[in-house]
């Protein structure tokens, strides 16, 4: 089977728990790393570079974009993010499976640039259970609610673009129906060129040998 490691694209509405679905998958299986994105703003208190995120400046940033080093980059509040194309091989190329968690835009954009990518957005059981989700947080407003509402709606426009859906209503269910994904798409011929081109030529010396 192929040695090399998989890029996971997760994304999903705000309030659905994939950051969750993805601390317990990291917890359970060894084969998977949480890709670490590069940033232009300044470290917050407690985080440090490498961990949270590689912290760069505006002309590293720049030059990353234009030496096609970042798979995918958005703008936020001033700051740019993007996920380095570098670390992200160097998990890929020790047989690691390496886990992007982020929105549909940058999503679109690593499916155009690395077409090789297991997309999958994770969605509620229902909306009624995601607005109760928001909700049942505590911590924010009504308007902040009705903005993420509002923006998983127009989310919801392009969940035909990814390959998977995974409901995450129960979450351990929904562990490993992602870990049964993603084995599912190691075992694909496609990417199992190898193997199939040796069987092939081992089968074809035991006919030219009879």
């Amino acid at each position: 089977m192929n040695k090399k490691g998989l890029v996971l694209v997760l994304s999903g509405f705000s309030g659905v728990g994939k950051g969750t679905v993805v601390k317990k998958l990291l917890e359970k299986y060894d084969n998977y790393a949480l890709s670490v994105s590069v940033t232009t703003r300044s470290p917050r208190e407690g985080e440090a570079d490498g961990r949270e995120y590689f912290f760069i400046t505006e002309e590293e940033f720049s030059r990353l974009e234009r030496e096609g080093r970042l798979l995918e980059s958005a703008g936020y509040v001033g700051h740019h993010y993007g996920t380095p194309r570098d670390y992200v091989m160097s998990h890929i190329d020790a047989g690691r499976d390496v886990i992007l968690e982020i929105e549909i835009q940058g999503a679109m954009q690593i499916k155009k640039r690395y077409p090789e990518a297991v997309l999958v957005f994770v969605i509620p059981p229902s909306a009624a259970a995601l607005k109760e989700r928001l909700s049942g947080r505590g911590s924010e407003t009504e308007e902040v609610i009705a903005a993420r509402l509002k923006r998983a709606v127009e989310e919801a426009q392009g969940m035909e673009e990814y390959e998977y859906l995974l409901v995450n209503d129960d979450l351990e269910a929904c562990v490993e129906q992602l870990h049964e994904i993603m084995t599912s798409e190691h075992r694909r011929a496609s990417r199992n060129q190898e193997q199939i081109q040796k069987i092939r030529k081992d089968l074809a010396q035991f006919v030219e040998g009879d």
